[in-house]
Formats: C-alpha cells, structure tokens, sequence
C-alpha cells in the first residue's frame, strides 16, 4: 500500500445492524447464555458497546469482565484483542512498527509495517481490550484517545487507519490496586462511559466454581463447592486483608482439595480429615492471592487459619443444638 493513502477497510455494518433496535434483545438472550450471574452488567456492557461508546470497568479480577466481552464479541463475531497496561507499553507497541529487517533491505514503506493491536483491532472491527488501563504511560493514552474521538489514526509511512463500525475500546482498571498506576485526566474520563463491576452474589460464585470444577456432582464436590466459595469470600472483608481473592481463588481451592481427598483417601466430607484438608487447599490456592494491608501485623497462612477457624469450627459449634 502507498504511503499516505486511506487504510480503510470496507465497512461491514453487519454487527453493528444487529445490535440495534429490537435485535439488541436477542443478542443479549443468546450473549446471556454464556455468562453466569451478571444479568445487570451485561445489559449495561451491551447496551454501551451496541450504542457504539468505549467503556472502562472497574472492578476487581475476577468479576466476568472478560468473560462478558468474550461472549459479546463471539456472537458479533469480531475479535477480542488483550493488551496489558504497563509502563512498557509505548505508542509503537499498541499502534505497531515497520520490519527492522525490511526497512534495512527495503526502506520504510507501508508494506513492512507490522500493525500492534491498535490498529489490529481498528482493522477488524474487534474489541481492543486494555487491562490495568491506569498503569500505561501517558503518551500512549492519547494515542488511543485519538482512535477513541477520530476512529482513526495516521501511521508515518503508512497512511490513515479507519477503523470499522464495531470497534470499541474497553478498558478495565482495579480500585483496589494503587501501586504502579497514575490517575486518569479529565480527558481520558470525558471520552469513555465507565461501570464499576464488584463480586457477583454467593448463589453465583457457587454457580461459577461448580461450572469451573466439574461440576458438583457428588457429596463430596458438593460440599467443597460450597466451603470453598465461602471461605474466599470471607477473604474479602477480613480486617487485615486490603483485597482478597476473587472468585478464581474458590476454584482453585475446589480443585486443589479434591486431588488431595483423592491423595488421602478421602471419600466424603464427614471424614474427620476433610476439614484440614480444606486448610491446606486454602493455603495453596489463596495465600498468595489476598493482599494484606500494610499496617497488618500477621501472614496470609494467619489470616487462612482464621477465616477456617470460623468458618469450621466457630460456626458449626454456634449452631449446634444446646
């Protein structure tokens, strides 16, 4: 392609035609088949991107939020590209750059120019989805905001890059996490809707880690289902804990106690074993996923230990009869 022509691509509206009006309700049933216990948020994520804005999610990991745009732009049919937000990430990587080996060979031209995700996504019609938005560097920030406000940018030695109707920028960002992020101008905020997303409900999180854990098929994978979500919630609101695991934590913790049930021998939970074999999942898949606070005088092990105390024996013993 010459340098300094129009890089645009045929527009396809076609994802663009079926979210609008009436179709935007049978994309949400199908979309929703796909998700689990977000039915507000998905509607609103849907409703955003079909209106054609950017939005920025904040919420902790662990809340669906790729899950969501997974769903979404499976059934649109684009591509959903990852970007990691981080001091590293520069114009030229998200945008992208000329062959090294070409241009020795060749000199620049619009043929040897490698697209970065940017303009990955722009061409597609995808989904260009930036985690940790708040830790990239502020020049790459208006680099996207130029595709955000124009839907196109201009590419030295390349030409224009148009993007199609479907894509979106979405970005995520944690309200939890402070190190390593720089706050957000007003500009960056005036051109992006924004939902903050937290934990999805219990009844969910059980859902969730039974589909994730294979199921709770069994007295067994039942009850560890059940233990394993509540005491990772419990994570969440102990004194010494800034952020506690998400719902990937009660997962792994499922996962990790059945191998070793299948290692000891344990076939149920009333085995007298089941309850430090909880612990010992619990420590293996949690401890390094809860963020103490910094004035916290304890460990992670410590604050599993009570989280278990509490949860089999003070409570068992409270609702104990007598």
């Amino acid at each position: 392609m010459a340098a300094g022509t129009e890089r645009s691509a045929g527009v396809d509206s076609t994802g663009v035609d079926d979210v609008a009006g009436d179709g935007v309700a049978a994309v949400r049933a199908r979309v929703g088949r796909r998700v689990v216990g977000r039915e507000s948020e998905l509607d609103l994520v849907l409703a955003a991107v079909a209106a054609g804005r950017d939005i920025v999610l904040e919420g902790p990991p662990g809340t669906s939020k790729t899950t969501m745009l997974k769903a979404i732009t499976a059934e649109w049919g684009i591509p959903l590209l990852f970007v990691e937000g981080n001091a590293d990430l520069t114009p030229a990587k998200i945008v992208g750059h000329h062959n090294p080996a070409r241009v020795l060979r060749e000199d620049y031209s619009a043929d040897n120019f490698v697209p970065g995700p940017l303009v990955e996504a722009m061409q597609a019609g995808g989904f260009l989805y930036i985690e940790e938005f708040n830790r990239a560097p502020e020049d790459t920030l208006n680099t996207l905001l130029t595709a955000i406000a124009d839907r196109s940018i201009t590419v030295p030695r390349v030409g224009t890059v148009t993007a199609r109707p479907t894509f979106r920028v979405i970005a995520s960002m944690n309200p939890y996490d402070n190190v390593g992020t720089t706050r957000l101008s007003t500009s960056v905020h005036d051109r992006l809707c924004r939902l903050a997303i937290g934990y999805q409900d219990e009844e969910a999180e059980r859902d969730i880690v039974a589909l994730r854990a294979g199921g709770g098929k069994g007295p067994l994978r039942a009850r560890l289902v059940t233990d394993g979500v509540a005491v990772t919630r419990a994570t969440r609101t102990h004194p010494d804990v800034r952020q506690g695991s998400s719902v990937r934590g009660a997962i792994d913790t499922v996962l990790v106690a059945l191998q070793l049930s299948a290692l000891r021998g344990i076939g149920d939970a009333a085995d007298e074993r089941y309850p430090e074999t909880v612990f010992d999942a619990m420590v293996v898949a949690l401890s390094g996923r809860i963020h103490l606070d910094e004035a916290a005088e304890t460990s992670a092990e410590r604050v599993l230990r009570e989280i278990w105390e509490d949860h089999f024996v003070l409570q068992p013993a409270t609702a104990a009869p007598g």
